[in-house]
């Protein structure tokens, strides 16, 4: 089932300059996006990894506790390399990202619709985000943009928290979920008195299908009130699920749109990543009121089946037009996509 009425591509490496001369550009994704003044606002992951190549070794970059970017050169034959967006090593099992991001502001004004103009970056700043941040989303909340992002580190996947009110200076609020946690959204505004969050935890031991848990907040620092709330049922979301765009409050109640991954096509690889749909209650969000039993999206065209790594459709981000909504993705961990969905043909696909 596809529910798209359009899809494009919107922006890539090709795009950007590096940041660091000595790099390259090898994806632009992942964005979060909300309307903002007369157009809108987007904040991607930008992926850059070194341009030199030492026969024998693997460049593994990293952010110093000063700022400086430092390169990694490690034997290749002390890593395992099956999955391209990290190494493995193999004596101790210990893992590193290939690449290094920082995230990057892009605004937009409704008078060229398709135009995309570069603003500041955002840079890893803390020994917490050394390995780089990643997979912003954004909320709206009492009229300030908070920022959710993933924060690597040699300590694993962490959730950091920042906010602005301009999309030019931004203030950081450090880690909101150790790790392993990633994938968190917020809602925005508070239900029965508090702030609510939809989070990934990562657990080693597979107890279960991996799940999307909610917590609650009286500031948006301090989390607590942790359940369950969705799980991969179907095989398209077996092996991976969290949350995408943060949820939109309809009449119906609350939409949630998130990603779901199943087992991958050869052993070591990465599973196709597809869109699903959910309806949360407007009282109470732990509760589903309706679920799509198929993805909403799956990776279809030419630039979300090729790229960094295949077949993947991550959603992000989610504009409400009235009659359509426009979903932000990451395609093939290199591009930025945009597609629109009839609100109509959206929710006949909840069950």
């Amino acid at each position: 089932m596809t529910l798209r009425l359009s899809q494009h591509r919107l922006m890539g490496p090709e795009d950007l300059r590096p940041l660091n001369s000595q790099h390259d550009v090898i994806g632009v994704f992942n964005p979060g996006a909300v309307r903002f003044n007369e157009g809108a606002a987007l904040i991607a992951r930008v992926a850059e990894r070194p341009c030199a190549q030492r026969p024998g070794f693997v460049g593994l970059p990293r952010y110093a506790s000063g700022g400086e970017l430092i390169v990694d050169w490690t034997p290749e034959a002390e890593l395992d390399r099956s999955d391209p967006r990290v190494v493995r090593q193999r004596l101790d099992g210990r893992t590193r990202l290939t690449s290094v991001s920082h995230l990057r502001v892009f605004l937009q004004s409704d008078e060229v619709a398709d135009r995309w103009e570069a603003g500041p970056a955002i840079l890893p700043l803390s020994i917490n985000e050394e390995y780089g941040i990643e997979d912003p989303r954004i909320t709206q909340i009492d009229g300030r943009y908070w920022i959710t992002y993933v924060a690597v580190s040699r300590h694993g996947a962490a959730t950091a928290l920042a906010s602005t009110d301009d999309f030019a200076s931004f203030e950081r609020h450090g880690v909101i979920f150790p790790p392993e946690n990633k994938d968190v959204v917020l809602f925005p505004r508070k239900i029965d008195g508090k702030y609510v969050a939809l989070h990934r935890p990562t657990a080693k031991t597979d107890f279960c299908r991996p799940e999307v848990w909610l917590a609650r907040s009286p500031d948006l620092l301090h989390w607590g009130d942790h359940e369950p709330l969705l799980a991969g049922v179907a095989d398209w979301e077996s092996e991976r699920v969290g949350a995408g765009a943060p949820p939109i409050e309809v009449d119906e109640g609350w939409l949630m749109v998130y990603h779901g991954c199943g087992a991958p096509r050869r052993p070591g690889g990465v599973g196709d990543y597809c869109a699903g749909a959910a309806l949360l209650d407007l009282a109470d969000p732990a509760r589903i009121v309706r679920r799509a039993s198929e993805p909403i999206m799956r990776p279809v065209a030419e630039f979300e089946r090729c790229g960094f790594v295949p077949n993947v459709v991550f959603p992000t981000a989610l504009i409400d037009s009235g009659e359509t909504f426009t979903a932000y993705y990451g395609a093939a961990d290199t591009a930025v996509g945009a597609a629109k969905f009839s609100r109509a043909a959206l929710f006949a696909s909840l069950n």
